[in-house]
């Protein structure tokens, strides 16, 4: 079934769960640069997977992308994940900064300049995205209908506490997130902010 098909306020937990974290599995190819969206709590939970694959050898450099400033401090969400890796040992050369975006869409938009800059977007074949489980889908789909058809990409998903695949409808907070989010995906593909994709969900 095709995501525009889906009306939100019909889907059961177990179509909800589906739509947002099924078949988004890493597929271990290594890529041209790693890249991480930011978010309020992207240090604790994104960037260690980050820092994990730079390790391995799946990139030489590693994107962080986000432009806002969260309470409590005055650097952006790029920042403040450039600065940890750079504390964990990153060197300040393998990593690129894009500290304008405001949400996943401009993620995507502003930090093809920087990868252009960087690279050159031709010679751009793969990028490794590292972000929630609950936020993947909806990446990957921006990234799909905005970056250059001919890049591809590997998924790979973290859980915070209370959005995991096997835990979200436990919390409330983790319910309120996981339907916010299939809503709005749902309504970015109708619009025609992302484009449409065929998904796997039973008939709850």
């Amino acid at each position: 079934m095709k995501i525009s098909q889906l009306q939100p306020e019909q889907l059961s937990d177990r179509q909800r769960t589906e739509l947002l974290f099924n078949n988004l599995d890493d597929n271990y190819k290594s890529g041209d640069c790693i890249f991480v969206p930011g978010s309020s709590r992207a240090v604790e939970y994104r960037l260690p997977k980050a820092i994990q694959l730079y390790k391995e050898g799946r990139a030489n450099k590693i994107l962080f992308s986000g432009g806002v400033i969260w309470k409590g401090t005055n650097l952006t969400e790029a920042e403040l994940l450039a600065n940890e890796a750079m504390r964990l040992g990153i060197p300040k050369n393998d990593i690129l900064v894009e500290k304008v975006s405001r949400h996943t869409k401009e993620n995507v938009l502003a930090s093809m300049l920087i990868l252009d800059r960087a690279y050159d977007l031709h010679h751009i074949n793969r990028l490794i995205i590292v972000t929630a489980a609950i936020h993947m889908r909806r990446m990957h789909l921006v990234l799909k209908t905005y970056m250059p058809s001919w890049i591809t990409y590997s998924l790979c998903t973290v859980d915070d506490r209370t959005t995991q695949k096997s835990n979200w409808f436990n919390y409330p907070f983790g319910r309120e997130r996981v339907e916010r989010e299939a809503s709005k995906l749902i309504d970015y593909v109708k619009r025609g902010i992302i484009i449409d994709e065929e998904v796997e969900i039973s008939g709850d």
